[in-house]
């Protein structure tokens, strides 16, 4: 490891629900394949949230210290023995996941499916609030200069919605219904008409998010409560539940014209009831989406293009001192993405 890189760094850590304290811990130790990436900003996903308020996400409990944060960037500072010495100083976007390179899924492709998976900020791997992470050099993805580290940060949740972009068959002309207007329901969005969707509309309970959509391109808004969506007789090529919600996943399934697609990306209840007739009926394709794969070249090229504003949706920044603030502030109005700068 260089010698201008130290030998201790400082990390937010998550010892139980809603308790965090600032440690010194050492800089990771590098595999012959990884890099060292200084970490310059990382964004606060729902997960974290989850995580921090509750001890827990799913089937994942946290029964030892945890750091949070998986959405980051950085630049590299060392790099293993079998990565080519060229790299240190490269600005990345770290794709934060660690599949078996021999698992069935990962030989298909389709790694981001490994059983044996190993993800920044999932109980037994710590992630990016600290000021140094180690990744495989292949999931740091080289940035060009136009890209900032905020957006470098963002592809993370931007390879979501790209990866539910393949997932619904946007294409041009597409008509989208996106039921969810936080930030990967904007996303979303702005894919789909990157994707050159002719319409794009957004169903939301609140009025500021419903405003967001808008001003990120959205063609149509909804308010749920004012509006029965499953009465609208909308017919979209493509459904996107980005809320999590039950009511929206039903309503929203109702909107889907025959032949068309159904991509469940929010997290909500484990178990809902859907309208089976109607998919039947319709041959309507149902899937889901989990994290994404082979997605960081498409996310960075749309960011690269224009196509996606991923700053713009940036409303607040909290140092690695600020974790807490930064966790409080997603249920803040006004608030869409939340950034860590860990090295402030």
């Amino acid at each position: 490891m260089s010698s201008t890189v130290p030998s201790t760094m400082r990390a937010s850590v998550l010892l139980a629900a809603q308790s965090l304290t600032m440690e010194e811990r050492p800089v990771p130790r590098l595999d012959p394949d990884q890099v060292l990436v200084e970490v310059t900003s990382v964004g606060v996903c729902g997960s974290d949230v989850h995580f921090w308020h509750e001890g827990r996400l799913g089937d994942w409990v946290v029964d030892e210290p945890l750091v949070l944060g998986h959405e980051s960037g950085g630049r590299i500072v060392a790099v293993g023995a079998a990565v080519d010495g060229s790299r240190v100083g490269e600005r990345v976007s770290i794709e934060p996941q660690r599949p078996s390179p021999t698992s069935r899924e990962t030989m298909s492709g389709r790694y981001n499916l490994d059983p044996a998976m190993r993800f920044y900020a999932t109980p037994g791997v710590d992630g990016a609030f600290a000021q140094y992470v180690a990744i495989q050099s292949q999931f740091a993805w080289s940035i060009p200069d136009s890209v900032s580290d905020d957006a470098a940060a963002l592809m993370e949740p931007l390879s979501v919605a790209v990866a539910t972009a393949q997932k619904g068959s946007f294409t041009v002309g597409s008509r989208v219904l996106i039921t969810g207007a936080g930030p990967i329901g904007i996303l979303v969005a702005q894919v789909a008409l990157a994707y050159g969707a002719s319409e794009v509309i957004v169903s939301d309970v609140s009025e500021g998010r419903r405003s967001a959509a808008l001003e990120f391109g959205a063609t149509r808004v909804i308010d749920p409560v004012a509006e029965d969506i499953a009465a609208l007789e909308l017919n979209v090529d493509t459904f996107v539940d980005a809320s999590g919600a039950a009511v929206a996943v039903r309503s929203g399934i109702s909107a889907v014209r025959p032949g068309g697609t159904v991509v469940l990306v929010g997290m909500g209840a484990s178990e809902i009831a859907l309208p089976v007739t109607v998919i039947q009926n319709r041959e309507l394709l149902v899937t889901g989406i989990f994290r994404y794969a082979n997605t960081w070249p498409t996310a960075i090229e749309l960011v690269r293009s224009g196509k996606v504003d991923l700053d713009s949706m940036v409303t607040g920044h909290f140092g690695l001192d600020d974790v807490d603030a930064a966790l409080r502030s997603t249920t803040q109005p006004g608030t869409l993405k939340s950034v860590v700068n860990p090295q402030n």
